[in-house]
């Protein structure tokens, strides 16, 4: 197993690591939407912690040699479902074509009392298939 760590993304706030990888997973501990470089909350509005947290996941994934296209899945906690819809537009912006599979649930409290926290699952070599399925379509 090995241990990522970036200043791409906010420091752990607790005893586990940015991501972990095993063979050729890439297992991202959930984001929430803090500035890397400040370690402060990006806003107080759904869409820029969405997008914020998704930028972290950004960093770590990159930092640890994997590509967006290679994230297979994400979970989305969510302090209010009521900003369901706020994410979600966030969230297609930010992957595009690209869609994982997810999960997305609302939770009693989040740390440092976000709105938001997004993990992800990578599996290097996924993001080929996407374009390899792009070629097909075409």
């Amino acid at each position: 197993m090995k241990f990522i760590s970036t200043t791409k993304a906010p420091k752990a706030i607790g005893p586990y690591s940015q991501a972990t990888e095993v063979n050729n997973m890439l297992f991202v501990s959930g984001q929430i939407p803090f500035v890397p470089e400040t370690m402060t909350l990006v806003g107080d509005e759904i869409k820029s912690q969405t997008r914020q947290s998704l930028e972290n996941i950004k960093g770590i994934v990159l930092e640890a040699g994997y590509k967006i296209t290679d994230i297979a899945k994400c979970q989305v906690f969510l302090k209010d479902m009521n900003d369901f819809l706020a994410m979600n537009e966030v969230y297609a912006e930010f992957f595009g074509k690209h869609k994982p599979a997810r999960a997305a649930v609302e939770v009693a409290r989040l740390p440092r009392d976000v709105l938001v926290e997004i993990d992800a699952i990578c599996v290097r070599g996924s993001g080929n298939l996407l374009n390899y399925a792009e070629v097909l379509s075409q």
